[in-house]
């Protein structure tokens, strides 16, 4: 069983994209691959960042996401997962969502299980996603991208994973919106040499900026 967790520095950063280019990756190279969602808001019955994944993997909706195990939790209020919980009177058990994550790998050689937000994030008024990926020790793969300010919303990202010790397998450098080639450039030359010199060798992977009628093979193969 595999679980890695993919995580972004910040809502909008792009890891429903990365998510789902990942899934197709190990779906062509012949291993047995599901996304999960921790928990979506901003949407009702179906996740939009399931149905995301599935249309970038190429796929129609599985049984396990028909079933709900591919996101235990949707709720309409577009927010932290905590106050939108609490907004329909309601509170997420990580126990569900731990217990769908084991359904699916008794399925599945590979979960990618997507993060909501950033780690700080809420995910109950007394655990964080942080929390929850240190409990269970999963990988993560983050993802960052060049927007102003992603310098320093990635590093101290990374520092509180470091500090948990968790394993970084790998860094994402999403390229979408473009920003303009200085900053962007400049962005990944001080992300790789931070992690380079201060911490550890960790592979950083570039996204292109892409349509979904364009959707390109990324080589993930350094990630695992």
């Amino acid at each position: 069983m595999s679980v890695i967790f993919i995580t972004g520095i910040d809502t909008g950063s792009g890891k429903t994209l990365v998510t789902g280019l990942i899934a197709r990756y190990l779906r062509q190279n012949n291993i047995p691959v599901i996304t999960q969602k921790i928990v979506q808001t901003g949407c009702e019955n179906t996740s939009e960042d399931i149905l995301t994944h599935r249309k970038i993997m190429g796929i129609d909706l599985t049984e396990m996401d028909k079933k709900g195990l591919t996101c235990p939790y949707i709720f309409k209020y577009p927010a932290s997962p905590h106050l939108s919980a609490r907004m329909e009177q309601k509170e997420i058990d990580p126990d569900v969502i731990a217990q769908a994550t084991n359904e699916l790998s008794q399925k599945y050689e590979t979960v990618l299980l997507e993060g909501s937000g950033g780690i700080y994030v809420p995910l109950t008024p007394d655990i964080t996603i942080l929390d929850y990926i240190e409990e269970h020790k999963y990988p993560v793969i983050v993802v960052t991208y060049p927007r102003l300010g992603s310098i320093n919303h990635t590093l101290l990202t990374l520092e509180a994973l470091k500090n948990r010790d968790l394993d970084i397998i790998g860094i994402t450098y999403n390229n979408f919106p473009e920003q303009e080639k200085e900053i962007a450039q400049d962005t990944r030359e001080v992300i790789e040499k931070y992690i380079s010199q201060y911490w550890f060798q960790a592979t950083i992977i570039d996204i292109p900026v892409f349509g979904f009628k364009n959707i390109p093979d990324i080589d993930f193969s350094r990630l695992f």
